[in-house]
């Protein structure tokens, strides 16, 4: 029985000519009658403000009836339409609302039976019918599809709008007909009627073929179906592995491999021998300056899906930033929802389960709109930068609230380079005890005959090649819709809870881990390097029809695996039950050193465990030395004043307010929030957060991130040691403890087998390691995405390439002793002094003032490690004192910058002196004020000081460079010497006109 509820608001303004409703359509094996189909439509609607409308589909009539009178379907005419236009996710795609309904209708019938639920959305409308462009802009075809059903006097006119599969539905519906529902919705049987209903084979692939057929294999996948973005050195390695077994693999073996070695999983360039270091850069550079620091903070380092260190004698935290750059730039809202849902689950998989406790995020956009396209016919659209932008925002926002987890430290950087694709960072913060059952919380392992426990969402085709996929630049032969995933925050939220509440604490499972890239593939594999055997047609799926390939590598969303000792099993099955999360045993680990599957009891794949983990031959990488100076810029705007300088400089979208983005996340939620994200009556954004995670303690956790992307133009080394002072810098403003912190890298790279970028790559990987052996802050989590880059075509159909700029996310993670001694950046009261603390140099290589100005400078910021410790230190011990009243690192914008946002957030106004502050090498010209004002130097933080703790203030920081420049005032006015005086409301208003703008759009 199938039926269909669509619900609209009851109160429509008197002249409208379009009508939105929402639709869900059940299918179920029950005949219900019209009593329980009106409760249900009941439940789904607000009695207030809507109402609903009922059909049960007639196969025999192929239309929808009404059930009150069993008229056809008329809401065309109900609504005096002439057209319907219904947008709808693509069978397999994750449909949260459809499953949320799913269980409010089956504890509504109290009853299991089976029931779908399809949502979508439908639009009625007057004159004008939509053309192709308008309702192009309404869908991704990718994941949904559009149908749009035009009136022809009795008659009706359907066409469908989507992927090539979709498109073939126009077929059903070449001629006008009577119903607009020949298909009561869409299937996977309609997009693939040729497949069967159960396939139970596998392919064997030959590959006793040559070298360039390998390569086509690789490029294009077996028999087209995807790229396995494999090395010819690696698919030789395996072409010489099953002739020693003396058989052709079969293609879920192939598909394992192509996971298990991409360069999303094995990080291939981070560990291959490149120049002179044969260790590779993640261990010579990386580990290795870990390993020398030796501190006594660290719990774990690389060995888990995150990093952890010790917040108390009680309890660890946990730390890890991800990455999910190519799926959002195909579909924003599913690559970033499944992004942040996936670092809270390296999070719940940490150890024996931690609870996620903070979400973080830095996104990377493009301002530029240059019409691009995937296809050289012009026909596939790359998004436009405001719905990537849009997507990732509401995603994240998606995922954070509704897992209850506060998303309270985030930040934006734009750069047209990344147009076409952007970059996702999201992170997550967890805790847990230290011991569970006087055990060591973060070890883990699976014992022999332990069974293979997956628990939480069904597997299905979502995600298919995810690993291989991001391993590679973005390209019109890498963008199917199988390799997008959307996640849901409901069915983990419960997984999350009966982990962490119950399952965890009650000893249930020897290990735990995600399902992330490579799904089942990457879990079992990575947890059974033992040995162990799956019998994947236990595995609980979305499709009956997917083949033992699909199931293996498929990276649905929400489900983690667990090694469940026999024993404690049932008592791991009701706990699950009771917090209504699915799960089923599909094998067990063993110690026979083989990765065995099987499917409805045939074998399908038998390796070596060794084979499949270190198998991958050896790459050896070189480097061209590259050097890249900021193109000469003829200076246009020397003669304008400098308050007009500085309304347009706070205007640019990396200093401006994103105060838009702060608005849409819930960093409140588990009530532990002490620095927030907008802070002071102004609401500027801030660039660290402060938590109290054991309210019965005031020890809190502070956590910062600092990028380092622009600097790279001309210097990937100091770009590296920038983003990790950055990082620090902002730790260090608002209390957080040096000797209490460890950082995490991200790198974003682009173009990763060339040369010179790997020579850039190799300068930054040197620059972690010198700069966190001198401030003796250890790494315990990092991860890379190599290829950001998209080819792809203009609007002529010409080929273009475009990379992303060599980028580096290094995070924090880190204490503070007494949470009431964290500072926020707002200006406190009139009267207190303004101290800048560090030197100044001449450096405006990079700086946003050099992109607004054009300012011939190629002197990046350089980090002087010594100095800037001593700093930190100096500025600890003035924290403990209780001397600082307000603080803000000087980072985008230079001091200035930073001063009216303090200012901005305090609201007061300020009377300042550019001579006493300490600088160096900057020439006595008429740039010198410039220089002063917008340089980008390191290290160096802007504070207010109460006047009555100036002597105090001044003796703890009398050998560091510093100087007092001024004074906090109450008007709304910023005096700089005698140079001008700027009314800080235009600037307020200027700071925050874009996010304004974003906001009213938002609501309207």
């Amino acid at each position: 029985m199938i039926i269909r509820i669509e619900v609209i608001d009851k109160i429509l303004p008197e002249r409208y000519s379009r009508t939105n409703a929402t639709v869900y359509t059940i299918d179920t094996k029950h005949n219900l009658n019209t009593e329980t189909i009106n409760k249900i439509g009941s439940l789904l609607t607000n009695p207030i403000t809507q109402k609903f409308f009922a059909f049960i589909y007639d196969s025999r009539e192929l239309n929808y009836k009404k059930i009150t009178n069993n008229t056809n379907y008329n809401l065309l005419s109900t609504f005096q339409a002439i057209w319907s236009l219904e947008k709808g996710f693509l069978p397999g795609v994750t449909d949260n609302v459809g499953n949320t309904t799913k269980c409010i209708i089956n504890e509504a019938l109290a009853n299991n039976s089976e029931v779908s639920v399809f949502t979508s959305q439908v639009m009625f409308g007057q004159e004008p019918i939509p053309q192709e462009d308008e309702i192009s802009k309404l869908f991704n075809p990718l994941i949904e599809y559009c149908k749009l059903s035009i009136e022809k006097g009795e008659m009706f006119q359907v066409k469908f709008f989507g992927n090539k599969q979709i498109l073939d539905l126009n077929k059903i519906y070449s001629n006008s007909s009577n119903s607009i529902f020949l298909i009561p919705y869409i299937k996977h049987e309609n997009l693939f009627p040729q497949q069967k209903e159960k396939n139970t084979y596998v392919t064997s692939v030959d590959l006793n073929i040559q070298d360039h057929e390998l390569i086509q294999i690789s490029k294009y996948g077996i028999n087209n179906r995807g790229a396995l973005n494999l090395s010819l050195k690696a698919m030789k390695a395996i072409q010489a592995y099953f002739k020693k077994i003396q058989r052709n693999p079969n293609d879920i073996e192939l598909e394992t491999l192509a996971q298990t070695w991409s360069e999303h999983c094995k990080h291939n360039i981070f560990s291959s021998p490149i120049d002179e270091i044969t260790d590779g850069l993640y261990k010579h550079y990386i580990k290795r300056a870990t390993q020398e620091i030796n501190s006594e903070i660290c719990v774990s380092t690389f060995s888990d899906n995150a990093g952890a260190i010790i917040f108390d004698d009680n309890f660890i935290i946990a730390d890890k930033v991800e990455t999910h750059n190519s799926p959002s730039a195909l579909d924003p809202f599913g690559g970033a929802i499944t992004g942040i849902l996936g670092v809270n689950r390296d999070i719940i998989g940490f150890g024996k389960g931690a609870k996620p406790i903070l979400n973080a995020y830095y996104f990377c956009f493009s301002e530029s709109d240059e019409e691009l396209y995937r296809d050289k016919s012009c026909t596939v659209k790359v998004l436009s930068s405001n719905a990537i932008m849009d997507g990732v925002i509401k995603g994240v926002n998606s995922g954070g609230n509704c897992s209850g987890i506060p998303t309270s430290l985030g930040s934006a950087y734009f750069d047209d380079r990344f147009r076409s694709k952007p970059l996702v960072f999201v992170g997550c913060t967890g805790i847990m005890p230290r011991t569970i059952n006087n055990t060591l919380s973060h070890l883990k392992n699976p014992n022999n005959g332990d069974y293979i426990v997956i628990a939480g969402g069904r597997t299905g085709r979502d995600g298919i090649h995810g690993a291989t996929f991001s391993s590679n630049a973005l390209t019109e032969h890498n963008s199917s819709s199988t390799v997008v995933q959307i996640g849901d925050p409901i069915t983990q939220k419960k997984l999350s809870d009966a982990i962490i509440k119950e399952a965890r604490d009650l000893d249930l499972y020897n290990a735990i881990t995600d399902n992330g890239a490579g799904g089942l593939s990457s879990s079992v594999g990575e947890m059974g390097n033992n040995g162990f055997r799956v019998e994947l047609d236990k595995v609980l799926l979305k499709h009956d029809n997917m083949l033992p390939w699909e199931i293996w590598v498929s990276e649905s969303q929400e489900r983690m695996t667990f090694a469940v000792p026999p024993n404690k099993f049932p008592m791991f099955e009701q706990v699950m039950k009771k917090h209504d999360v699915e799960i089923s045993i599909i094998g067990e680990f063993n110690n026979t050193n083989k990765a065995v599957v099987l499917y409805n009891g045939s074998v399908v794949m038998d390796m070596d465990v060794d084979f499949l983990h270190n198998g991958i031959p050896k790459t050896y990488l070189q480097t061209t030395p590259y050097t890249e100076t900021i193109e000469s810029i003829p200076h246009k705007k020397f003669n304008k004043p400098l308050e007009v300088e500085l309304n347009e400089i706070i205007q640019r979208m990396n200093i401006c307010s994103k105060e838009f983005i702060s608005l849409q996340y819930d960093h409140e939620v588990q009530g532990t929030s002490i620095i927030k994200p907008l802070q002071g009556k102004g609401r500027v954004n801030g660039d660290a957060t402060v938590i109290r995670p054991i309210l019965s303690s005031n020890r809190g956790i502070v956590k910062s991130h600092g990028l380092g992307s622009s600097y790279g133009e001309i210097s990937t080394y100091h770009m590296a040691a920038c983003a990790i002072d950055t990082a620090i810098r902002n730790y260090i403003a608002v209390g957080g403890n040096f000797n209490h912190l460890a950082l995490l890298d991200n790198f974003c790279w682009c173009d990763s087998t060339n040369p010179q970028r790997l020579w850039q790559l190799k300068n930054a990987a040197k620059a972690c390691y010198d700069y966190a052996v001198a401030f003796k802050t250890p790494f315990i989590s990092g991860k890379d995405s190599m290829f950001n880059d998209f080819k792809g075509y203009n609007k002529k159909g010409e080929n273009i390439t475009i990379s992303a700029p060599p980028s580096l996310l290094i995070s924090t993670i880190g204490i503070i002793e007494n949470v009431e001694n964290a500072v926020t950046l707002d200006a406190k009261s009139p009267g207190d002094l303004i101290y800048i603390l560090g030197v100044t140099y001449n450096e405006l290589g990079g700086s946003e003032y050099q992109k607004y100005s054009g300012i011939e400078n190629n002197n990046v910021p350089q980090v002087h490690a010594a100095h800037a410790k001593k700093l930190y230190m100096s500025y600890n011990q003035a924290i403990s004192a209780n001397l600082i009243a307000s603080a803000i690192a000087i980072n985008l914008g230079g001091m200035i910058i930073s001063l009216v946002k303090s200012l901005i957030g305090g609201q007061f106004g300020a009377e300042i002196n550019l001579p006493p502050i300490p600088i160096c090498n900057i020439e006595n010209n008429h740039l010198k004020e410039k220089v002063i004002l917008f340089s980008e130097s390191q290290s160096r933080i802007l504070v207010t000081v109460n006047a009555n703790k100036k002597q105090e203030f001044e003796t703890i920081f009398k050998n560091i460079p510093h100087a007092n420049i001024g004074k906090i005032t109450s008007t709304n006015t910023l005096i700089i010497d005698d140079m001008c005086s700027i009314d800080l409301n235009m600037l307020e208003y200027s700071y925050k006109k874009f996010s304004n703008m974003k906001i009213q759009s938002y609501a309207t």
